[in-house]
């Protein structure tokens, strides 16, 4: 059964200060007497981290620290550790960022992961919607997570829009998606290209 913990990242001041506006999270995944260390970036640009674990009631390389690189909205596998039977293991993690990236780097196998948007993407497809499905395929390729809601499905929903279009408009008539971005509505975004305009606005 795979656990994951969450820590708070460690973010060292000095050359990297350029570095102070990204954080890296790092998780940890249960192994059959091993703990795996991975940094996930959840940043839109690629990162160069260097992680240093130490403790005791654990078994670790002895080779020197490298940094590894770790593209952006991505998790990489960082290091790994052996535990000793029968004793639990104590452990502090520090990682240090480098958004300079470096060719020296490791460069290592990664996994693509979600991130949330600039502003938060709620889509409501409604009865006569002619482009909701290829806009929730887009978005569902994409980096960014969003929420989606059939109004037909949802009563309460869809007299909560009712009332923010007035009775003069009709949920049966906007045949576009209806989208919450930011916390606020639009029905005239009806491609992925229009959406993440909307979504990068400052």
């Amino acid at each position: 059964m795979r656990k994951y913990v969450i820590f708070f990242y460690i973010l060292l001041l000095g050359f990297w200060a350029n570095a102070q506006k990204y954080s890296i999270d790092i998780v940890t995944e249960d192994l059959p007497n091993r703990l795996a260390f991975y940094a996930l970036n959840q940043n839109e640009k690629d990162l160069d981290v260097l992680l240093t674990i130490k403790g005791s009631n654990f078994r670790q390389s002895t080779g020197r620290p490298r940094y590894v690189r770790v593209p952006a909205t991505s998790k990489v596998l960082m290091k790994t550790i052996v535990l000793i039977r029968g004793k639990k293991p104590s452990y502090n993690v520090e990682i240090k960022i480098n958004d300079s990236l470096s060719s020296r780097s490791m460069v290592k196998e990664y996994e693509e992961i979600k991130i949330p948007p600039p502003k938060n993407i709620v889509v409501y497809i409604t009865k006569s919607c002619l482009s909701c499905d290829s806009l929730v395929s887009a978005l569902g390729s994409s980096k960014y997570t969003f929420s989606q809601f059939n109004i037909e499905q949802e009563a309460s929903l869809s007299e909560q829009l009712q009332m923010s279009f007035g009775p003069e408009i009709s949920l049966d008539s906007i045949n576009t998606p209806i989208l919450n971005i930011g916390g606020k509505l639009y029905t005239d975004l009806d491609s992925f290209e229009m959406v993440m305009k909307e979504v990068r606005k400052p």
